[in-house]
């Protein structure tokens, strides 16, 4: 639940750390997401100034400061591009993909206004955590799943792709979406975004998907250019899925509150599957390490070129 203080009254209006609300009928906790994230920003650049100054003042004496600093501060677009060599170096763990990530449809449940229902206008909506609901209400359960993306800028030769904002969001345990499906229509768990790092890198904490019937299980996400741009789902550069490993999502549907999961799962598989299908999740399938008693850690590396026209995003028939 996202908590601030008072806004402060100045004479253009009511404003909150020197930005004037942009409701200002509203309390600060319901300006929505695109003044979640000047917020988010505008504290990511003091940090990173906070950061930038003590690492120069011990640079001689303690190397790895400054290595911290850097990585907290906030991206800009003239940040000299690296060679595709040195890019997969600084994306630890992470190979880079033998192509763009494919184009996938959001579905019927994407929550970003296209089809009903806006999480991206709520308050709140930026966040690492996405178990439960924005403003209280239900925590969904399931066995622990922390899943991130290392997002590549292929247009600047593979550089990490800081700066750009990634909503995410997945079905719970039981094969429902909140928002939309039925009993969980008013709660907005397992969404959120995040705004990418120096490293590319967003980090989300959830819980491991159920499956349901149709589908093998996946995680949706759309790739924004800016944080200014998340509120409108026209301006997504990417959209996409990532695919999870049998041999996880076998442990995980043995353990109780999977219910359904582990016979939806019997009855497809990522070939016959209608979104991963065309070549196996092959540039979807995220690498997972983890048990069900201490939960799952997934990553993915997604090359985005802006080059190209994103051709995701629109509903197609079937379960999605």
């Amino acid at each position: 639940m996202s908590t601030f203080p008072d806004p402060t009254r100045t004479p253009q209006g009511p404003a909150y750390e020197g930005r004037l609300l942009d409701r200002p009928e509203e309390e600060v906790v319901d300006q929505g997401a695109p003044f979640d994230i000047r917020t988010l920003m505008s504290r990511r650049m003091v940090l990173s100034l906070v950061g930038l100054s003590a690492g120069g003042a011990v640079l001689a004496a303690c190397a790895p400061l400054a290595s911290n600093a850097a990585s907290t501060a906030t991206p800009t677009a003239t940040t000299a591009a690296p060679s595709p060599a040195a890019t997969a170096s600084t994306t630890p763990g992470a190979s880079v993909p033998a192509a763009e990530i494919p184009d996938e449809t959001a579905g019927p449940y994407p929550g970003d206004g296209s089809n009903g229902p806006d999480a991206l206008t709520d308050s709140g909506i930026v966040r690492q955590d996405i178990r439960s609901s924005i403003g209280g209400g239900t925590t969904a359960a399931g066995v622990p799943l922390t899943f991130s993306l290392n997002v590549l800028d292929m247009a600047n030769g593979d550089a990490p792709f800081a700066g750009v904002a990634v909503y995410a969001w997945h079905c719970n345990a039981a094969g429902g979406y909140s928002m939309y499906s039925s009993g969980i229509e008013n709660e907005n768990y397992l969404r959120g975004v995040q705004v990418a790092d120096a490293d590319g890198r967003v980090s989300f904490t959830s819980v491991f998907p159920g499956c349901y019937s149709g589908r093998w299980p996946h995680i949706h996400f759309e790739v924004y250019p800016s944080a200014a741009d998340v509120t409108d789902s026209a301006n997504a550069i990417a959209t996409s899925q990532i695919a999870l490993p049998q041999a996880a999502c076998e442990a995980v549907y043995a353990s109780s509150g999977y219910d359904g999961s582990t016979r939806n799962l019997s009855q497809i598989s990522l070939t016959s599957d209608n979104v991963f299908g065309d070549d196996g999740g092959a540039l979807q399938l995220a690498a997972v390490s983890g048990d069900v008693s201490k939960g799952y850690s997934a990553t993915l590396t997604v090359r985005v070129d802006t080059r190209t026209a994103p051709t995701g995003g629109s509903m197609g028939p079937g379960p999605r």
